[in-house]
């Protein structure tokens, strides 16, 4: 063959090659621009208005009311603060909740300048660095999921032990940025593969609304506040339960997606004022009305559902006031 045939040859195979790939180019295109006109255009209907954001530094603990925040993959921040990034635990790294130290939800966590500050009812405050690189990370039992904690140090450890009465020690520990994370999705299948949290039970975010624990009190000899179900965003403005059928949200900038409903335990009968376990309300009260539907029974047992869990679709921040939008198609 000689040279001119070879060129030739070459020519017709890299035109053969452009009109495929053109062709593949065109296939493409038509199916983005039939996908764009085919799928349904969403539907923003106005629910309610966020009216509390709270943020939990520490697993059981206090919560802090903030008017801003960021909404972020594993839950709120502000300033410092980040939800449930600290945890207290055995000696042995076992978790440690409200649901056996019912005290814990009178100790308060905060952070400023580098340093975390704990507090409680008869206790002196306790200042200590938020980073101690040299301290060491123990694996931590949370749920039967292991996952890393930075040590906070002796005498953290000291302040717990004696506010927590001194029988037993524990530890306080905090979650960083670099360590492994837990995945929900090990424990409760309806979370997807990919979301990552540190210390919450399940989800980054829960909501939970006013009028839902407005309903709930009607019911009860003794009112309950919202802080008892320790909720990440309270709404405002809808009517009880709404938040159920609530399954996509835009709050700002802010994407939500739920998941599942949260099932409630023995932890709600812990009053945050007191630190006392009653074992009984608003528990009960919350049986006898908020079961689930017997198709979901495998999802949630006997536990009643109050409260909603969410995942973070679009990362952003909220404020206190925004208006909520349920997203339809």
């Amino acid at each position: 063959m000689d040279l001119k045939e070879l060129a030739a040859n070459a020519l017709a195979q890299n035109k053969k090659a452009a009109l495929l790939v053109g062709a593949a180019g065109a296939a493409l295109l038509g199916f983005g621009l039939g996908y764009k006109y085919l799928r349904k255009p969403e539907k923003a209907v106005r629910v309610g208005v966020v009216s509390q954001l709270l943020i939990h530094p520490l697993k059981s603990g206090k919560a802090v009311p903030v008017s801003v925040a960021e909404c972020q993959k594993m839950g709120l921040k502000a300033g410092e603060l980040e939800d449930r990034h600290w945890l207290v635990v055995t000696e042995e790294g076992n978790m440690v909740t409200a649901r056996q130290e019912p005290r814990l939800v009178l100790v308060s966590l905060s952070c400023e300048g580098g340093y975390a500050y704990l507090n409680g009812p008869d206790m002196e405050e306790l200042r200590f660095p938020v980073k101690q690189p040299d301290n060491p990370i123990p694996n931590c039992r949370v749920f039967s999921e292991d996952i890393q904690g930075r040590d906070c140090g002796d005498k953290a450890s000291q302040w717990l032990t004696s506010f927590l009465g001194g029988e037993k020690a524990f530890r306080l520990v905090h979650y960083e940025p670099h360590m492994k994370p837990r995945r929900p999705a090990e424990s409760e299948p309806l979370f997807p593969q990919y979301e990552k949290v540190a210390y919450p039970d399940y989800g980054p975010v829960m909501l939970l609304s006013e009028a839902s624990v407005k309903d709930l009190n009607s019911k009860l000899d003794q009112e309950v506040t919202t802080e008892r179900f320790r909720p990440s965003i309270v709404i405002g403005d809808c009517e009880p339960f709404d938040e159920d059928s609530w399954e996509e949200l835009q709050i700002g900038s802010v994407r939500l997606q739920r998941i599942l409903s949260c099932g409630r335990c023995i932890m709600t009968t812990v009053d945050p004022d007191t630190g006392v376990m009653s074992r009984k309300e608003p528990l009960e009260t919350l049986k006898s009305y908020r079961l689930c539907k017997p198709s979901e029974k495998h999802i949630y047992k006997k536990a009643p559902l109050f409260g909603q869990l969410h995942t973070v679709k679009k990362t952003g921040v909220l404020y206190v006031g925004d208006e909520v939008y349920k997203i339809t198609r």
